[in-house]
């Protein structure tokens, strides 16, 4: 591998990995408005400024070539933990049914045995996020500011149910899907290395 390249992809300090260093940061602060003073104004916002972040560092890392091995751990990290945060507050407050809390993070559950697997095969301990996993988690990030707005006694929350619940079920529906692809790929790898060593 190129030195430089390989110096590159070990940076840590970069705009992108801040960006998702804060959005971890804002995962705590999320939780306590949604359970605490049911600030749901101040946790719809910070929801879409957590989605418009994750959108942002990766155009960013992109353009200005600030990938790093620190950020494609952090990026997905982010992302898991705010979606398990708003599906645990809005569980909890009865916004949605116990169902679909547990239904997302049974999917990456079914992922636990690949790092293993990879590590094994002599890879990295995860695939690289394919656009279908991307695109679940943009749907899920969408969906959960509209079910909180739903959940108002307003004129928006007809329109934001139906939008909302849209985007978590076809979410949902992605996000089981990309977990079924990424299996997929290491049954691939595997077949790979079967080859290699005959």
């Amino acid at each position: 591998m190129n030195p430089e390249a390989s110096g590159a992809e070990d940076r840590i300090l970069t705009v992108p990995n801040a960006l998702s260093l804060a959005r971890l940061v804002g995962v705590p602060v999320f939780l306590w408005l949604v359970l605490g003073p049911k600030a749901d104004s101040w946790a719809v916002a910070l929801l879409m400024l957590a989605g418009l972040s994750d959108w942002l560092d990766g155009k960013i890392a992109r353009a200005w070539n600030q990938t790093s091995r620190l950020g494609r751990l952090l990026d997905p990290l982010a992302d898991r933990l705010y979606i398990l945060a708003t599906l645990f507050g809005l569980a909890m407050r009865e916004i949605i049914p116990w169902w679909l809390a547990l239904a997302i993070p049974l999917r990456d559950v079914m992922l636990l045995g690949i790092p293993p697997i990879l590590r094994r095969l002599g890879y990295g301990p995860a695939l690289p996020v394919h656009f279908l996993g991307k695109a679940a988690t943009a749907n899920l990030l969408y969906a959960f500011p509209l079910l909180f707005l739903a959940h108002h006694d307003a004129w928006y929350a007809g329109p934001a149910r139906i939008v909302g619940w849209s985007l978590a079920i076809w979410g949902t529906g992605l996000y089981w899907w990309s977990g079924a692809l990424y299996w997929v790929q290491v049954r691939q790898l595997i077949r790979g290395a079967g080859r290699i060593k005959r």
